[in-house]
């Protein structure tokens, strides 16, 4: 029995904007007299990744992520003193829902679990404001529990954040799923606890760690619904 279903937000029920593809850090690093080449962008993303796959232990830091968007600059071709200060800004912006698209089925999906009895939760390593988000949206109908990072101090793969979503929802571990298109963040660390867990991969791409773990893999959220 499936009694809530958990997902990631970012990059799982959310995409950004332009704002933060590559034109978008071109205007930010405009702001600082910093010079870069947005067609770098998507590479530098890539390299930038690295930088995301925290410890087990991992509190949550804004360091990292502000470590994580420099990086970006600096392969994008920027360079200069005020290095950190763009990067902060662009950290801090990335909290705001206006800079974000729904995927388009994510609404139906969430509304369809929700009206079936499965109690809908979000736990995201991001900084946004998880109430913010539900209203931005038009979700907070059926958001039942959130848990960010950046309020409960670990970051996902970290055990506690899973614990203390599914104390909200009161459902123990084998009766919950969660949703993400993080291996390392999603998948394994709701593993470790005792839950089941779906990859949403949109890539064509295939995920070899998500078939050692045998775990089923989605390319969209509208292929949940049969598996719960």
């Amino acid at each position: 029995m499936t009694r809530a279903v958990f997902f990631d937000v970012d990059f799982t029920l959310i995409y950004p904007g332009p704002t933060f593809r590559g034109e978008g850090y071109e205007r930010f690093c405009r702001r600082h007299d910093i010079a870069v080449d947005a067609r770098k962008f998507a590479a530098a993303v890539v390299s930038a990744a690295p930088l995301l796959e925290g410890s087990d232990s991992a509190v949550y830091d804004a360091g990292v992520f502000v470590k994580y968007t420099r990086h970006i600059i600096e392969e994008m071709g920027g360079r200069g003193d005020a290095l950190d200060a763009c990067a902060r800004e662009i950290y801090e912006e990335w909290a705001a829902c206006r800079h974000f698209e729904l995927y388009e089925e994510v609404p139906a999906v969430l509304r369809e679990l929700a009206a079936s009895g499965i109690r809908v939760g979000l736990i995201s390593n991001s900084h946004r404001c998880l109430a913010s988000f539900q209203s931005h949206f038009e979700l907070q109908d059926v958001i039942s529990a959130t848990v960010s990072s950046s309020d409960h101090g670990f970051m996902k793969p970290h055990p506690s954040i899973f614990s203390a979503a599914l104390h909200l929802v009161d459902a123990q571990p084998a009766d919950a799923v969660m949703v993400g298109d993080s291996v390392a963040h999603d998948i394994e660390g709701a593993l470790r606890v005792g839950m089941r867990a779906v990859l949403l991969h949109r890539s064509v791409e295939p995920s070899p760690r998500a078939e050692e773990l045998h775990v089923p893999v989605i390319r969209s959220l509208t292929e949940l619904p049969p598996l719960l």
